[in-house]
């Protein structure tokens, strides 16, 4: 090893002598001899141009304390807060005052693990474990931790997850469920199955994205961060003249007792999916019943995804099966083009020989 790099457990430090002639004791926060060696080239030639390198001294900080900094600055700045924020103290019921030089792959894992054992869903899991790196990794910006402790919380994977499940109503079944809804969700419900919005979406929305004028909702805050605009049909019209709009209150869908907009409507939507016999359904399931529809309609799988304010086309392919009809009328039109003649007229053609063939046969 050089001279003036040594070990202190996994993590490589440097020493040199300072302006004022006495040892520097530094760590290269790498447990990479380069990296060492390369931070020590450097300390030096500082010391050469009569420079006195300023070092960062990181305390030895806890998960609380950076759950603390953490919450404050992630609202205002992130979507979904207040969800990120629900798991956050669940992270932190786990770990606790765990000091943050102490996260490794094992703890990190162990926690992964104690979440799927709790039954919760892989996609879910998933969202833990990133709001942990994410919080490790604005520790190292914040000079918290040493960035070794993030390349070791980093090296824990994520689960595959599976994002098939396409679940929907017919027709029947959604003017059951909106039948026996209670009366502050059933226009939620009305508004989710005629926008496919999502529920955050809805329950956020407010009276100033609404245009009843000229019919339609402009989304601000989605989920991808980009304005939507989503036209107001004849049935959503009549659902939000019907409702009671209150001058000292924005939101659309609110609590007239607290006057405070709803924050969640899980217990009262499963208490309505129950009475409907609706089973294996939850509220973003309503999304998939507004696209599934569209498609079965006609509707062009383009068109879709911008109502459904879908990045990537391929979040809006999983409806392509639902439009088989599309796939025989591309198929026709293919056939028509090299063949010159349409499908119905081979078929009759192919017909009148195939009688033919059966009449001059012995």
């Amino acid at each position: 090893m050089a001279k003036g790099i040594y070990k202190r457990g996994n993590i490589f430090w440097i020493r040199y002598a300072g302006l004022d002639g006495k040892t520097v004791f530094e760590s290269s926060g790498s447990d990479k001899f380069k990296d060492a060696n390369d931070k020590l080239i450097g300390r030096k030639n500082d010391i050469k141009d009569r420079k006195q390198p300023e070092i960062t001294r990181i305390g030895n900080h806890t998960f609380k304390e950076l759950a603390e900094k953490y919450i404050p600055w992630m609202e205002g700045r992130h979507r979904s807060a207040d969800s990120k924020k629900y798991r956050i103290n669940i992270i932190l019921s786990h770990f606790g005052n765990l000091p943050l030089r102490s996260f490794n792959t094992l703890a990190v894992e162990q926690y992964q693990t104690d979440l799927i054992n709790k039954g919760l869903k892989p996609a879910t899991v998933n969202k833990h474990i990133s709001i942990l790196k994410a919080m490790i990794k604005k520790a190292v910006d914040w000079n918290m931790v040493e960035e070794e402790t993030l390349k070791r919380v980093r090296r824990v994977k994520l689960l595959t997850e599976n994002n098939k499940r396409l679940r929907y109503l017919s027709k029947e079944e959604c003017q059951y469920l909106i039948t026996v809804c209670d009366q502050h969700l059933r226009p939620v419900v009305i508004t989710a199955l005629n926008t496919g919005a999502r529920k955050e979406e809805i329950l956020s929305l407010k009276w100033d994205n609404v245009d009843l004028k000229h019919g339609f909702i402009l989304l601000d805050k989605t989920k991808n961060g980009d304005r939507r605009e989503i036209p107001i049909n004849d049935t959503l019209r009549v659902t939000f003249k019907s409702l009671t709009r209150r001058l000292d209150i924005p939101y659309v869908f609110y609590d007239p007792l607290t006057g405070k907009r709803y924050k969640d409507i899980k217990r009262s939507f499963k208490s309505a999916c129950k009475r409907a016999c609706v089973t294996d359904f939850r509220f973003h399931d309503l999304r998939h019943t507004f696209a599934s529809h569209l498609v079965m309609a006609g509707v062009d799988l383009t068109t879709v995804k911008e109502l459904l304010g879908h990045k990537d086309f391929k979040m809006t392919l999983r409806y392509a099966h639902l439009a088989p009809a599309h796939k025989v009328k591309a198929v026709d039109m293919l056939d028509s083009t090299l063949t010159g003649k349409p499908t119905i007229q081979k078929l009759y053609n192919l017909g009148v020989e195939r009688q033919c063939l059966t009449s001059v046969s012995p």
